[in-house]
């Protein structure tokens, strides 16, 4: 299971990295594993400030389909266009890359405060083991 310590996740399962105050947000690799299969990923929230545990999209899998949480508030800047299907790419780079270009999005974080509420890697670790 490939953990990265760089990153803050979510309860959901999902991974945020914060730079400056823009996060990048994708689903974490444990997610992608129990997942299978992804098959499209749809977020139609660009634009839109989300408040914290609140659905920012949906993602599908061959078995199922999941809604994606969002970790921290903020207002959506960015879709991963390489996970949109009609962009001629696909959304299985959730699968082979969760922490690099399978990202989901991008937004300008809104309460910093909120950070501190989500877990290291070992919180993580702990979470799923």
């Amino acid at each position: 299971m490939n953990i990265l310590e760089e990153l803050m996740y979510s309860k959901e399962h999902e991974w945020v990295r914060v730079e400056g105050n823009v996060a990048t947000i994708g689903i974490t690799d444990f997610a992608q594993k129990e997942l299978g299969e992804i098959v499209y990923v749809e977020v139609e929230t660009v634009g839109e400030t989300i408040e914290k545990d609140e659905i920012f999209g949906t993602i599908e899998a061959v078995k199922t389909t999941s809604d994606l949480f969002m970790p921290i508030s903020g207002k959506v800047l960015e879709f991963n266009s390489k996970l949109d299907e009609n962009e001629g790419d696909t959304p299985d780079l959730v699968n082979s890359e969760p922490y690099g270009e399978g990202w989901i999005i991008k937004i300008e974080v809104s309460d910093a405060a909120q950070l501190e509420e989500l877990m290291d890697a070992a919180g993580y670790k702990e979470l799923i083991a």
